[in-house]
């Protein structure tokens, strides 16, 4: 985690879906190797046992801190006493912090648990290595991460909708109108990448998973869900593509780095002057409306 003392809340959130970005581009190569049928048997039942683990933490690590990060959005726009806790740097790091603790005591299990020997062949299915306890286990994994999934997106859903909210009815006053069209577009933006990665992975995951535990056992079904898995998994592993996207929109600083590295973005120093104004305006705007709700009785 970042330890400038000057940081927001928001640089925390996407710094910790930066490592989770970074666990997932360490894992995936174990996957696709195994997909393709090229792994050799120990490296697929690595796969199995360590990275696709892995793989499930990271996703899980990234819906987290995508729904942390629309809220803080949305929060900035509000200057209540509860809203400037929620915000501070320190409630962000202890936060980030219970969500990678939490997804370990789910998640981890899953490489402890015993396996069971089964012949060599070319493809394997993962869940043919694992012992009844384990699929147990599994199952619940799963289900506590949907659960993990429904209160993250209730959190998505509820700060854009308040976003939203606000934007229309800041119509009247231009000030307040500029704040929140931005506000509102931040936190749309990063609400459509969280709809398009997530949603449809949740859709099949609970069916796929009642399959490998032999709750559903017509084969069709089992073959139609398991494509219908790794198709939608596949649309959720390309939240790699937009996360970057969302480091340039969101953090100020990192913009400014890429513009320079940028040789089509090395003559716009006016346009970062100009915005580093504004941002500071806006931050001075904002730490005196906090202000006035601190000094409140």
């Amino acid at each position: 985690m970042l330890s400038v003392c000057t940081q927001q809340s928001i640089s925390v959130y996407l710094v910790n879906l930066l490592v989770a970005d970074l666990l997932l581009l360490l894992a995936l190569p174990f996957k696709i190797l195994k997909d393709l049928g090229a792994a050799p048997w120990n490296l697929m039942v690595f796969h199995c046992q360590a990275s696709a683990v892995t793989i499930y933490i990271s996703l899980y690590a990234s819906i987290a801190f995508l729904a942390l990060i629309i809220t803080d959005r949305y929060l900035q726009d509000c200057h209540t006493v509860r809203s400037l806790r929620l915000q501070e740097v320190g409630f962000a790091r202890l936060l980030s912090l219970v969500v990678w603790l939490l997804l370990l005591l789910i998640m981890v299990p899953n490489m402890a648990l015993p396996i069971q020997q089964v012949k060599v062949q070319r493809y394997l299915s993962c869940s043919s290595l694992k012992k009844d306890i384990s699929l147990h286990w599994h199952a619940l994994t799963v289900f506590l991460c949907t659960a993990l999934f429904l209160n993250a997106s209730a959190a998505v859903l509820v700060s854009s909708g308040l976003a939203l909210k606000r934007l229309l009815g800041s119509r009247s006053d231009p000030k307040l109108w500029v704040k929140a069209r931005r506000v509102a577009g931040s936190v749309a933006a990063v609400a459509l990448a969280y709809i398009l990665c997530f949603v449809p992975y949740h859709v099949v995951r609970t069916p796929y998973t009642l399959a490998q535990t032999k709750v559903i056992t017509d084969c069709q079904t089992k073959r139609q869900l398991f494509l219908g898995k790794e198709s939608t998994l596949l649309l959720s592993v390309l939240h790699l593509c937009f996360d970057p996207l969302l480091f340039f929109y969101l953090y100020t600083p990192f913009r400014r780095t890429v513009r320079r590295m940028l040789p089509c973005c090395r003559n716009q120093t006016d346009d970062d002057v100009e915005e580093q104004v504004a941002d500071e305006m806006m931050q001075q705007d904002t730490s005196e409306e906090q202000q006035a709700v601190i000094s409140k009785p």
